[in-house]
């Protein structure tokens, strides 16, 4: 089984930057990626930043400049958002793929954590 929490959400002024963190824990053997998502009101779920267990990333247009994602160790990634725009409000999820130490791979969610600009 595996857990992700998510955590370093809150109200900040439009320009500024939030640190949003994702642990893992659980019978993990590895991590092949981890991705972060955000749900606007009224909105679809949409795909921000990714990172691989090799370090590569990949990122949506609308937060290339803005946002990095990276990985602390091998069971925490941090996303560092900058520049927040208005827009940017949403709960932000974390989504891994993680192999098990029993060989399954599975997918988990987050439980999200919310993200306020305000203007």
């Amino acid at each position: 089984q595996v857990q992700l929490v998510e955590s370093g959400g809150g109200l900040v002024q439009a320009g500024g930057s939030l640190r949003l963190a994702c642990a893992a824990s659980g019978s993990i053997s590895n991590i092949n990626f981890v991705k972060w998502y955000r749900q606007a009101p009224g909105k679809q779920r949409e795909f921000v930043a990714g990172i691989t267990s090799f370090g590569s990333t990949d990122y949506a247009d609308f937060v290339k400049g803005r946002f990095t994602i990276s990985r602390e160790n091998t069971k925490n990634t941090v996303l560092q958002m900058n520049s927040l725009k208005p827009e940017d409000t949403a709960v932000y999820y974390c989504n891994a793929e993680v192999r098990l130490t029993t060989r399954a791979t599975v997918s988990s969610w987050g439980q999200g954590t919310q993200v306020i600009v305000s203007s």
